[in-house]
């Protein structure tokens, strides 16, 4: 068994625009790097072995929590949203009208133009922790909100069609757990901010 603490970057200036990042390459924002700086995990988080995704909102993630040279792994990516990158989600939904509302209903298929499926997403996390809880051991994780909703997809059966089973909060990971072929036995939330006294 396996703990993988799951975590989403900290917020970046496309986040606070609301516009979609997809595989571009965007910075912590300067809110981003205050809200990273005041997280706090578990103890057992030093120990384990840091993951991350190769772009720099998730790298410098993982440096401002004390870890500069997380391994990196491209299956840890944010999901390729293609043409939409750039864009915001009620714009696109009122350009694009009855076309983007048909791809949104497609859940797990959902397919940007030039992008990927979540689905797709949920198979490359799916290979990930095969190969990396394999021989047991605790992983942190720094990756991003489709890696997040991908671990939805293999922990709980989400569809993506309604809202998920376990909100995807700023400020909270997901703490999961891995049994053989590292398949999901367990998700819960964990919140990233020390109680207040």
């Amino acid at each position: 068994m396996s703990r993988v603490l799951l975590l989403r970057h900290g917020r970046t200036a496309w986040n606070e625009d609301g516009r979609i990042q997809g595989r571009t390459d965007t910075p912590l924002s300067l809110a981003g790097r205050e809200q990273v700086r005041a997280w706090r995990l578990p103890a057992w988080a030093s120990s384990a072995t840091w993951y991350a995704s190769p772009l720099a909102r998730a790298r410098e993630t993982a440096a401002l929590l004390g870890q500069p040279a997380p391994l990196l792994d491209a299956r840890l990516l944010e999901m390729s949203f293609g043409a939409y990158e750039g864009r915001r989600l009620a714009e696109l939904r009122v350009e694009l009208g009855a076309v983007f509302a048909d791809n949104e209903i497609r859940g797990l298929d959902f397919h940007p133009p030039g992008g990927e499926t979540p689905r797709q997403v949920a198979v490359r996390l799916a290979l990930f922790l095969a190969e990396r809880t394999a021989g047991g051991g605790d992983l942190v994780v720094v990756a991003h909100k489709g890696i997040l909703r991908a671990a939805l997809v293999l922990a709980c059966g989400w569809d993506m069609l309604g809202r998920p089973p376990i909100p995807i909060r700023d400020d909270h990971g997901f703490l999961l757990t891995t049994g053989a072929g590292g398949r999901p036995t367990g998700l819960d939330s964990l919140t990233l901010r020390p109680a207040l006294a």
